[in-house]
């Protein structure tokens, strides 16, 4: 049988693999109370929508896709070059496959067919660069964060980003990490769980640039940091990954998301002075061995939110 262990692992790669994974997952309640409760839009009065951390696009491809939105002006910011490079090549490339007419200029694409007018706006850039750099005049009706927040400070983040919207804006913030993760069938269930505890304090104790940058149960946690922000949760449920081979194997490129999971822990816990070496490598070479197999299963738990920001939230710290 041919590997396909990857020799170099692409993180956009990943984020295209994901996207089949993530379609399962989204809470489909929570989708529908958005759709419900979205301001009518047209051509004259697009919707307009600010997603952050927005990576290679998926997410404009669904609301397209999942006939949310028909007209909008669409903000998508992130912090990797490469991601807006791929991100712009891919929606191009979507856009063709299903005739929708596509102009590009710079980092700006519009989509357009009979139904719906996209204008996508791309930015690289850090996001609270990004935060600071707006004036008080500019205002979105729609903030998304997708698979976005368990990577932040949300405490201080969240004020910030809900200085963006209007008054009444609304928010979807989705795929939240919630703090369990299973790999199934088990190799040792004592490291098993010892490899999966310590990979999640990697999250919380994340640093970058000396500020914290993640948390592991951002999902639980985000209930009451939504409500100290002035949030109103409108919806709320589960969106968790659940991904395993089926009689034709892993569904699209999905094995190859899982070998990224895999390589992830790997990265992170090399050289960990709580995992003896020669176990861990021995572990992650199993759990590769599964996924050519076709064994692993994967469970990841998460939370989507979807609410709305009155005129009075907290303005927060700039």
């Amino acid at each position: 049988m041919v590997s396909d262990l990857p020799d170099i692992f692409s993180f956009t790669r990943y984020l295209a693999a994901k996207k089949s994974v993530d379609d399962r997952a989204l809470n489909r309640q929570v989708w529908d109370r958005l759709a419900h409760s979205l301001h009518p839009a047209s051509r004259e009065f697009p919707l307009h929508i600010l997603e952050v951390g927005a990576g290679i696009g998926t997410m404009i491809e669904r609301f397209i896709e999942w006939e949310l939105v028909s007209y909008a002006c669409y903000t998508a910011v992130d912090n990797s070059e490469e991601n807006v490079e791929v991100a712009v090549r891919r929606l191009g490339n979507w856009a063709s496959e299903r005739g929708i007419q596509t102009s590009r200029s710079a980092q700006s694409l519009t989509l357009q067919d009979g139904n719906h007018i996209f204008r996508v706006s791309f930015e690289v850039a850090d996001l609270h660069d990004f935060l600071a750099s707006k004036s008080d005049s500019q205002r979105w009706d729609l903030l998304v964060a997708h698979a976005f927040l368990d990577l932040v400070d949300v405490p201080p983040t969240l004020p910030r980003l809900f200085r963006m919207l209007g008054p009444e804006g609304l928010f979807l913030l989705t795929i939240n990490f919630d703090g369990v993760s299973i790999l199934e069938p088990s190799i040792d269930l004592i490291l098993d769980e010892q490899v999966l505890d310590l990979y999640h304090k990697t999250m919380d104790d994340r640093l970058i640039m000396g500020k914290p940058s993640g948390d592991s149960r951002a999902g639980r946690h985000l209930f009451q940091h939504l409500k100290s922000a002035g949030a109103e949760i409108l919806s709320s449920g589960a969106s968790d990954w659940v991904v395993f081979a089926g009689s034709q194997g892993y569904p699209g490129d999905e094995a190859y998301f899982l070998h990224f999971i895999i390589h992830t822990i790997e990265q992170a816990l090399t050289g960990h002075p709580e995992l003896d070496k020669d176990r861990f490598v021995d572990w992650i070479r199993e759990r590769q061995a599964q996924i050519e197999r076709g064994e692993l299963v994967y469970i990841a738990h998460q939370i989507d939110f979807f609410g709305r920001v009155g005129a009075k939230a907290p303005q927060g710290e700039l």
